[in-house]
This record gives structure tokens, C-alpha cells and sequence, in this order.
């Protein structure tokens, strides 16, 4: 290779992909996926349009693909962590089976009998349509993990559906690409008329070995990286250039094996890089840490990917396979819905799932188009074609997938997003007080001293007493019904001054069908303050509030200021231990950010010493200190 050469085709790559990153972020402002912009720009960029980017130089930047890759598979294993499956595994298990056996053999079946409608396929010899149609199948199954947390996260979406979503979603991903070693074996000996007898699917059996106990071995390796206290920039470096060596290292032992024993032997670098992943992540005391370092390099990556990918299509190409990969989009969608409906009835899961639970699966990204790419570069005659209906897919599932998933998490009654805060008008400020009692009344005299419409809400009849120039109006039943009586919408202050109970239940409904944004809350037990907190309440602590206030400021300004939210970017938050999953862990089990501190672990009462083996029991209230989107990212993970 010439470095010279090379170092030209990287520095024109490197400003194409700044160039891909600013465009993207474009598209992203106008409703389109991320991955939609970079690979769009690609294509521009590439030998169809513009030839800033030559054929001569995707070869030579090939290795910045399997890099890529490997990051890929390393990102789609440390999201397979069993301890939080468990209490879903049933309907876990019976989804992946309906969803990965039912699109797999449907697919399959489909695509071989329609493949004279495929152009590349229309000419084909019935053992090649069949290895295609297989291949078709396999990427059919994959699904994108990043795409689903990153829609119920912004659902604030939490329950047994989707539980089940997030399970199987990561598992896919792990078993497509085992599928994918298998079926691209099988495909190639079909394709290059080799013969599949009882030697070749023994050969096949011993590259599967091989590749686990290399995975095994990856995973050792990748935890040398985060045995030092390197920069977190340096390990991701680190960790990158280990999974370019097993693709490197895969080279060689293709090479090799043909020149002593005239015969390929694969190890597929994909799934040895996967089950590495797997294992730092569920055996070792690393994976926060490495989830934290591929957090960090996987956008530079994918703006790499998917800038290169779009670069190596033809745009012609591209719109010659258009309407195949519509037809093909819609045959997964079927396949899907059947699989959805199988897993429901399977697990014996809510009926009402049956016809709805194929949605959260149609979003595809990182694996589909990375096992696209691969079978590009091993069948060049018609791998192009291949690539860019699967691109097409990828496109129309990445807009189609997210807002399907969104309304089955709200069908489901699982979303727990604001309802809209409605727009104020006019120069009078309104407040409404929940509860009778001589503060509510004090504070309702104060308000109205400062040219305030005060009115109290009174929920128990034995305090019902009139109250001189304040209407006072009595409420039977705290439900959306009732408060809806109160046209609260049109309330810019909401104080709640009831038990913390009440005061909940009038918050959450406030919150997620009302959406007034003045909520105060006096709060009467401090274990509840994140539930309160989490729908964004103004909470009080009546009885030690100031006191404690000025204490903590004279002794200690600094973690007063910290503990309270003051530090730009830091906030602190107690939360309830109700997710099942999480009842028994240890403390140095959980998934925490590296940028999270434990501050206390409270059970029955009592502040316990808690410490990493601490084993965490349900209805403990843990006190945490961090930056606010870690916060965010944990609000959902510990109540179920």
C-alpha cells in the first residue's frame, strides 16, 4: 500500500465526513434519521455523483469499515445483559423465537419464489436464489437496541411490554449474527458450487467452535484496557484497534489455511467480537465502564460507517432496486406481524398485544447495513444491487419504525410522557390549593395579597369549613374525571398540600393529562421526593427545610451547593427500588453511569452502610449525586 496515497485518501475522507456530520445533522432538524443524512451525503460524495470519494479509495479505506464493525458488534453485546431479563425471560424466549424463526422461513420462502422479479436474482440458478433469499432473510431479523432505548427513553415508557421489547431486541441482534456466520458459509459453498456434504457442515461446526472460544478469549483481552486508569479517549483507541485485530487476524487464518490446506477456513470476526462483548459485559467488573468508552466512540464511528457505505452505492443502482426494496420492506413487515402474534399467544401474554407487538421490531440501523456491507464484499458481481435494497429498507424502516413504536407504547398505556402545558392569557394569575388546613389557608391570604385568583380544593368532609373571601369547593374523589371539573388547564399554580399519597395521585394525573407546569408539592416524607421530582413538581420539606438549609451552607457551601442542584449540570435524587429485576443485585452489579455517586441506601427507615456488595432488597430508597442527564437515563431503570 502506498502510505502516501493513503494518507491522501484519508485526509479527502476526513473532510467528506465532517462535511456528512453537519448535513446529517440537517436532515435530523427536518424529521429523518441521522443515518438517512450521512448516508445521502455519501452517495454525493461518492464515484456517482461528485468522485470526491473513488473506487481506488473505498478499497484502500476498507479497514475503516471493519473497524466500524467491530465496534458494531462490540456496542450490540454489552446491551445483552442477563440480570435485567429475568423477570420477562418467558415471553422474551417465545418473541425472539416467533420473531427470528417466523420472518427467517417466511422470508426465505418468499424471496426465493419471487426472485425473477429481482433483477439480480431473475437469472440465477435455483441453488443461488436460494442462497440469497437466505441472506435476504438473516438481515431481515437483525433490529437496531440504539433506536429502541432511544425512543423509550424519550417515552419515559416502562412495564412488561416493554421489558419484553428491550430483551428481545438485544438478543436479535446477538443471534443474527451467529445466523449470519452459518447461513454466509452455507451461501457462499452454494454460490461457488462447492459441495455441502457431511464434511462441510463438520468443517462449519468447528468454525462455530472456534469462533466462541475466540470470543471467550476477546473477552479477556478486552478487559486489560480497563485495568489502567487510562483517559477514557485512549481506551475507546484501545478497544477499537483490538477488534480491528481480530478482522485482521481472521485475514490471516483465511490466507493461511488456503495455501496449506486448500480450503478457507472462516472465523467469522463479527461473532467472535460479539461474544467477546458478551462476556466483559455479564463476567467481568468492566462493562460500565466499557458501555461508557462505547458510548463515547460509536458516534465518530458511525459517521465513518455510514458516510463510507453511502460513498460505495451508485445512485443509479439505488434507484433502479427502489421499488423491490418497497415490496421487500412490506414482506418484512408481514413476516413480522405473524412472528408478533406467535410470541404473544406462545408466552400467553396479554391479548391486546397480539396485533401491535411486531412495531417495536421494524427499526433497523447498524447490524443490518454492517452484515449488508460484508456480503457486498464477498459476492462483488451482485453485491452492490444486494447493499442498496437493503439500504433502501433500512432508510424506509428507520422512518416508519420509531413513530410505530411510539403508538404501540402509548396503546399499551405504557408511555408516561407530559401532556402539553397550555398557554396562559390575560394579566390575572390563578392558583389552586389542594387541602383545607390553617397553612393552605394562610398561603391562599398571602397569594391574594399579591393580586392572585386563589382557591381552595377541600378532600375531606369533617375539615370543611367557609372560609372568608376564598371559594372553597369540595372533591370526592381524587380522578382525571374530577380534577377535570376544576378546568385546571387553565390554572397557571397548583399547590398540593394533602398526604404524599394525594398528592401523587393528583400529580400524575396533572402531569400526563393536564400539564400545568406550576406544580408545588409540600412534601411530608422525604423518601418520596423522586416521585415526586420525576414529574418535574416544585417539592417543599416544610418541617427542616430552612434549618437544614443554613446549616449545611455555614458548615459546608460546597456540597450544599452540589446536593442541591445548585453545581450547572449536577443534581441529587433518592430513588425507590421497585424493578424486580434489580431485587438482590449488588451495588457494584448495577449499570450506573461512571459519572454517578451512591450517596446512601435507606430500608425500612434505616440508613444501612452501604458499600459495593450491598445487595439492594425492594423498597429501598437509594440517595444518588450526579450530572442531570445520567439522572435522567436511571429515573426509569429502578420503578417498574
Amino acid at each position: 500500500m502506498d502510505i502516501k496515497l493513503l494518507i491522501t485518501f484519508l485526509v479527502g475522507f476526513l473532510i467528506v465526513a465532517i462535511a456528512a456530520n453537519e448535513i446529517a445533522k440537517v436532515f435530523q432538524r427536518i424529521k429523518f434519521p441521522l443515518i438517512t443524512g450521512l448516508i445521502i451525503t455519501g452517495i454525493i460524495a461518492g464515484s456517482s455523483v461528485l468522485n470526491f470519494i473513488t473506487p481506488k479509495a473505498l478499497k484502500e479505506l476498507y479497514f475503516l469499515n471493519e473497524m466500524a464493525l467491530a465496534i458494531i458488534a462490540f456496542s450490540a453485546g454489552s446491551e445483552l445483559y442477563l440480570d435485567e431479563l429475568r423477570s420477562r425471560i418467558k415471553s422474551i424466549k417465545w418473541m425472539t423465537i416467533g420473531q427470528l424463526v417466523i420472518t427467517f422461513v417466511m422470508s426465505s420462502v418468499v424471496i426465493y419464489f419471487i426472485a425473477n422479479q429481482i433483477p439480480f436474482m431473475a437469472n440465477m440458478p435455483s441453488t443461488h436464489k436460494i442462497a440469497v433469499s437466505v441472506l435476504f432473510a438473516t438481515i431481515f431479523v437483525a433490529r437496531s437496541p440504539s433506536s429502541a432505548i432511544a425512543v423509550i427513553n424519550e417515552m419515559r415508557a416502562n412495564g412488561p411490554f416493554t421489558k419484553t421489547v428491550m430483551g428481545v431486541t438485544v438478543i436479535k441482534d446477538v443471534l443474527v449474527i451467529m445466523l449470519f456466520a452459518v447461513c454466509l458459509s452455507i451461501a457462499k459453498a452454494l454460490i461457488n458450487n462447492e459441495a455441502t456434504d457431511f464434511l462441510f457442515f463438520v468443517i462449519l461446526f468447528f468454525e462455530l467452535i472456534i469462533s466462541f472460544g475466540l470470543g471467550y478469549l476477546l473477552g479477556k483481552i478486552l478487559q486489560v484496557p480497563f485495568l489502567s486508569k487510562a483517559d477514557t479517549k485512549l481506551k475507546g483507541f484501545t478497544v477499537l484497534l483490538i477488534g480491528y485485530s481480530v478482522y485482521l487476524f481472521s485475514h490471516f487464518v483465511r490466507i493461511k489455511t488456503l495455501e496449506v490446506f486448500h480450503y478457507e477456513f472462516v472465523i467469522e470476526p463479527l461473532l467472535i467480537c460479539i461474544i467477546g462483548s458478551f462476556y466483559l459485559t455479564n463476567y467481568s467488573k468492566h462493562r460500565i465502564e466499557f458501555s461508557k468508552t462505547l458510548k463515547e466512540i460509536s458516534p465518530v464511528i458511525y459517521i465513518v460507517f455510514f458516510t463510507l457505505t453511502g460513498a460505495s452505492l451508485s445512485i443509479q443502482t439505488l434507484m433502479s432496486v427502489l421499488g423491490i426494496a418497497v415490496a421487500l420492506f412490506f414482506l418484512r413487515l408481514v413476516t413480522m406481524f405473524f412472528g408478533g402474534i406467535f410470541g404473544v399467544y406462545a408466552a400467553n401474554d396479554f391479548k391486546k398485544y397480539a396485533l401491535i407487538a411486531w412495531m417495536p421490531y421494524l427499526t433497523q440501523a447498524g447490524v443490518a447495513l454492517g452484515l449488508a456491507t460484508i456480503i457486498s464484499q464477498e459476492f462483488p458481481i451482485w453485491g452492490h444491487q444486494f447493499e442498496a435494497i437493503i439500504i433502501a429498507i433500512i432508510v424506509l424502516n428507520q422512518l416508519i419504525g420509531p413513530p410505530l413504536f411510539k403508538w404501540s407504547l402509548k396503546y399499551v398505556k405504557e408511555s408516561h410522557l407530559r401532556a402539553a402545558i397550555p398557554k396562559f392569557h390575560g394579566t390575572t394569575q390563578d392558583a389552586v390549593i389542594f387541602g383545607l388546613e390553617n397553612q393552605s389557608i394562610a398561603l391562599a391570604k398571602q397569594l391574594q395579597k399579591n393580586k392572585w385568583d386563589v382557591s381552595i380544593v377541600n378532600t375531606e368532609v369533617k375539615n370543611r369549613n367557609e372560609v372568608e373571601k376564598i371559594e372553597v369547593t369540595d372533591l370526592k374523589t381524587i380522578s382525571l374525571t374530577s380534577l377535570k371539573k376544576l378546568k385546571l388547564e387553565k390554572i397557571e399554580a397548583i399547590i398540593l398540600m394533602l398526604s404524599d399519597e394525594d398528592n401523587y395521585k393528583i400529580a400524575e394525573l396533572i402531569y400526563e393529562n393536564i400539564g400545568t407546569k406550576g406544580v408545588i408539592v409540600r412534601l411530608n416524607e422525604r423518601a418520596n421526593f423522586e416521585k415526586f421530582h420525576k414529574l418535574g413538581a416544585l417539592i417543599i420539606e416544610p418541617a427542616t427545610a430552612m434549618v437544614s438549609l443554613l446549616d449545611h451552607f455555614v458548615r459546608s457551601p460546597s456540597a450544599t451547593s452540589l446536593l442541591l442542584g445548585m453545581d450547572d449540570g449536577q443534581d441529587t435524587i433518592d430513588i425507590e427500588v421497585r424493578n424486580q429485576d434489580i431485587h438482590g443485585m449488588r451495588l457494584r452489579e448495577l449499570r450506573l453511569p461512571s459519572d454517578i455517586l451512591v450517596l446512601s441506601v435507606k430500608r425500612k427507615g434505616q440508613l444501612i452502610v452501604s458499600h459495593g456488595y450491598t445487595r439492594l432488597r425492594l423498597g429501598d430508597f437509594i440517595t444518588m449525586v450526579g450530572s442531570e442527564t445520567s439522572l435522567d437515563e436511571l429515573k426509569f431503570k429502578f420503578n417498574t
